[in-house]
């Protein structure tokens, strides 16, 4: 079998966006005069209020002008996000926080809730009956190795950590 050159011009769409003046960006650009320089020296006059505590990054020198609204970090997950907002976000210092963070903040969630004396239903939360259902091989490998991992943490939490070292005495005291 040998490939064949394929004339992109008989190809039904071709070279469609090809045609400037077919381009639809180009009345956006001409009413927001992309094609000049945008001035980045100065910043909008009205700016969006910070009403919380935004986290931003060190390589900013202000907040940006408009931002989300989050709930400020509070908890540990807060202190674990504010450490990591001390570093340059192209270090793993900066990412690996944030990600533990949103882990701890989890743990922080469901310890709120039973603090509220609210029971969390996690099995509608992380979508299991779903899962059950369009993906159960899955599913199913996921829970045994949840399983799996649970039983040996507390076999290994229960066991008193040390061997006891067995002669033949003791054996045969036995009988």
């Amino acid at each position: 079998m040998e490939n064949k050159r394929i004339d992109p011009t008989q190809i039904k769409g071709w070279g469609i966006d090809a045609d400037p003046k077919n381009d639809p960006t180009y009345p956006m650009r001409d009413r927001m005069n992309v094609g000049e320089d945008p001035d980045s020296k100065h910043r909008p006059d009205h700016l969006q209020p910070v009403e919380t505590e935004v986290l931003r990054s060190i390589e900013r020198p202000n907040v940006s002008a408009v931002f989300g609204t989050p709930a400020p970090p509070r908890g540990l997950s807060g202190l674990i996000r504010r450490a990591a907002f001390h570093y340059s976000e192209n270090r793993y210092r900066h990412w690996l926080p944030l990600i533990v963070a949103d882990r701890v903040n989890v743990v922080e969630g469901i310890v709120g809730d039973l603090a509220h004396g609210k029971v969390p239903n996690i099995w509608a939360e992380k979508g299991y009956d779903v899962e059950w259902k369009h993906n159960r091989t899955a599913f199913i490998t996921k829970m045994s190795i949840i399983g799996a991992v649970t039983a040996g943490v507390v076999v290994w939490l229960a066991s008193d950590g040390k061997k006891k070292k067995r002669n033949k005495r003791d054996y045969l005291s036995r009988f």
